[in-house]
């Protein structure tokens, strides 16, 4: 199976077996010129993997994705708009395609083969440019929209990032990027997110707090008994995230999933998104 990873920045994809063994990889930066002109660099890429026993490509994809219709509804940073993407893929490369979100592609990595392993009910959160979230619910993939970053946890609150209008989400407070412009405000115009990590500022509890509180909501709404943080910025700050979000799931979750919920570091790192994909279109043989 070929599975591919589709970023704001760039493309990667590899042949992967069913056991999540990636062999042949390809990495390019993304096209973002036009719409045709990425499907078509696409198609260029996985013509550049081995084709011989591939039954299926999978595509994780950074876009709500509508299933019913077949549609990617649209993407922040690359130019995918309301198109029928696996069929665009189809016709270009003549397989079965899958897609799916990315971060619900990487999600389910984790699920069946990094730190989700031995669970039925988890989430995960990536935390990087931005916040990218999936979701497994009673052993299954849960395939919506699944924008867990855009998630409003202060009302009226800090406005979002790219594209998005709204205020007051996951993203604005405990992405990367939020993290970046929190370190500017407290130890100068030239700090980033790395200084905050390095220096263990203080400031890294007030993002943990925000991600508990999110943490929290969406346990009460899935159940879910463990939740999984990746992402550039998930990973390196993880352990000054950890203790204040805690406290705050404590104190939103209901009882007793706040007592009883795992909290856990990615483990498959930037090859997630590509084995999730690949994972996925094996599901849809």
């Amino acid at each position: 199976m070929i599975g591919v990873d589709l970023g704001g920045t760039k493309v990667l994809a590899g042949v992967v077996d069913r056991d999540g063994t990636v062999h042949e990889t390809v990495e390019r930066p993304t096209v973002t010129t036009s719409q045709a002109a990425l499907l078509d660099e696409l198609a260029s890429i996985v013509r550049e993997l081995p084709q011989e026993g591939i039954s299926a490509l999978g595509f994780g994809i950074p876009s709500r994705i509508d299933h019913a219709h077949g549609l990617a509804l649209g993407a922040v940073n690359i130019p995918i708009r309301d198109v029928r993407f696996a069929d665009e893929m189809h016709r270009r490369l003549g397989l079965p395609v899958e897609m799916e979100n990315d971060a619900s592609c990487a999600a389910y990595a984790e699920f069946k083969l990094g730190a989700g392993r031995g669970t039925t009910d988890m989430f995960a959160l990536t935390l990087g440019t931005g916040v990218g979230g999936g979701v497994v619910s009673g052993g299954k993939l849960f395939r919506a929209y699944t924008e867990l970053g855009h998630m409003v946890i202060v009302e009226d609150g800090e406005p979002c990032q790219g594209a998005c209008s709204g205020r007051g989400h996951v993203e604005a407070y405990c992405s990367g990027t939020a993290a970046g412009k929190i370190a500017k405000r407290v130890l100068g115009p030239d700090a980033t997110a790395h200084d905050l990590v390095e220096q263990q500022h203080p400031a890294l509890g007030e993002i943990g707090h925000h991600l508990g509180v999110a943490i929290g909501s969406l346990v009460n709404i899935f159940g879910s008994t463990r939740v999984i943080i990746g992402g550039g910025f998930g990973i390196a700050a993880f352990d000054h995230l950890v203790p204040t979000a805690r406290s705050a799931v404590l104190r939103e979750t209901l009882a007793p999933g706040g007592q009883s919920l795992e909290i856990v570091r990615a483990e498959l790192g930037g090859e997630a998104g590509l084995i999730g994909a690949a994972l996925v279109a094996f599901e849809g043989l």
